[in-house]
């Protein structure tokens, strides 16, 4: 029986038909889930920078104080005779920015078993673009930023916004194949990873090999409560408590415990359930991301931003997303076109890694949340927000002008 017209594929050539309708039929069902995320992530892009500029216009506009006095607010949560007190800005950065930690890291565990991470043949290109996308802004920045305090957030321009990013190229229409938005999301779930294991070795202070122990033992518990599959999440609710109160006890930051829950996690700690990712990620993308934005970028553009030292870290910090970023993209990857150790999928030339490169500069959500890490209690995490708003600000800019530019429909 003859194949399909549209069943017969260039990545397919040369497979055996047995095992080509196989492959086809994986690219079918693999394509939802990827088509969905992406759709999920433009829409997000639009609800982030509505927040922001609210968080924005409420610092500066609105009464003086009433952004930081909001969020600063106390909020008490008893259990029983013990009273739990914590402000509403860490209930955001602490407690829901633990859910996005957690699809981050279910995002990484389903692209490493059966995505774009599963084989070094898919995962070669996203992989080098990342990593030269991570260590050229972090030299950017420590060329521009001095000595002093100021050289401590050298990971701030190191991340890629994934909503802003894919809603950048969402404007851009039909001049974007797929296989673009793809490498794109990739290249972004490695960035996410790259900024994960910096903030673990290097932003966190005092650790505490007590409180990694008892994070193991978390972590242990989660992976065992789904062997188990007793029909309740109250086991893995209780172990992935245990394994966040670890990884806080332990020195790192809280919310980073949610990328190792995501990892030991399968698909859903129940039986009979849907893919936790499909479930959550609009959760996340609609009401977390955008909660942390109206959080921490309400950012008062008085004069204790525009000091010398302010002024020269939120310079270093845009520089490096700016530039850094598509420069180190573009090197790398290109250099290792060069050496024979990648392949540009089909479709792509250095037209497109130019445009990548460009909306990969777009930092915002990952930017800040380490900026308050390396800056924390300092009158520079202002000015390296400002630095984070504005990179992101030009990069999108840059990415619709030169999409519009080089990109052929």
């Amino acid at each position: 029986m003859q194949e399909p017209a549209a069943d017969r594929d260039e990545s397919t050539r040369g497979v055996p038909p047995k095992d080509r309708v196989r492959l086809l039929e994986l690219a079918r069902v693999v394509r939802g889930p990827i088509a969905r995320f992406l759709r999920v992530e433009a829409a997000s892009g639009i609800v982030l920078l509505v927040a922001a500029a609210v968080a924005l216009f409420w610092a500066n506009v609105g009464p003086p104080g009433s952004h930081a006095r909001f969020w600063e607010a106390p909020i008490e949560l008893p259990f029983g005779s013990i009273v739990f007190g914590r402000s509403l800005e860490w209930l955001v950065n602490d407690g829901l920015m633990t859910v996005f930690f957690f699809v981050a890291g279910l995002e990484i565990r389903r692209e490493a078993r059966d995505g774009a991470l599963s084989s070094w043949r898919r995962a070669a290109l996203p992989l080098v673009a990342g990593l030269g996308g991570m260590m050229a802004p972090a030299c950017v920045y420590l060329l521009m930023s001095g000595a002093g305090p100021t050289r401590v957030g050298w990971g701030v321009p190191m991340a890629t916004d994934i909503a802003f990013a894919i809603g950048i190229l969402a404007l851009l229409g039909k001049r974007v194949p797929t296989s673009l938005r793809v490498l794109l999301l990739t290249l972004a779930v490695l960035d996410d990873l790259g900024a994960i294991i910096v903030i673990a070795f290097f932003y966190s202070r005092h650790l505490e090999p007590w409180g990694l122990v008892v994070a193991v033992l978390g972590l242990a518990g989660v992976a065992l409560s789904q062997r188990l599959r007793g029909g309740t999440r109250l086991p893995y609710l209780v172990a992935a408590a245990v394994a966040w109160a670890g990884v806080q006890s332990a020195g790192v930051h809280p919310a980073i415990a949610g990328v190792g829950i995501g990892l030991v996690t399968g698909r859903d700690p129940t039986p009979g359930s849907d893919d936790l990712v499909e479930r959550l990620h609009p959760w996340v993308a609609y009401g977390v991301m955008p909660s942390f934005a109206l959080a921490n970028a309400g950012v008062a553009l008085s004069h204790g931003t525009l000091d010398a030292q302010s002024v020269q870290t939120a310079i270093a910090v845009a520089t490096g997303l700016v530039v850094g970023k598509p420069l180190g993209i573009l090197a790398a990857s290109l250099l290792a076109l060069r050496l024979r150790l990648v392949v540009l999928p089909d479709g792509l030339d250095a037209r497109h890694l130019v445009v990548l490169g460009t909306v990969a500069g777009i930092g915002f959500t990952m930017a800040i949340f380490i900026a308050q890490l390396a800056f924390v209690g300092t009158p520079l995490l202002d000015a390296a927000k400002v630095g984070v708003l504005v990179a992101s600000a030009l990069s999108g800019i840059l990415g619709l002008l030169l999409g519009g530019v080089l990109l052929r429909r």
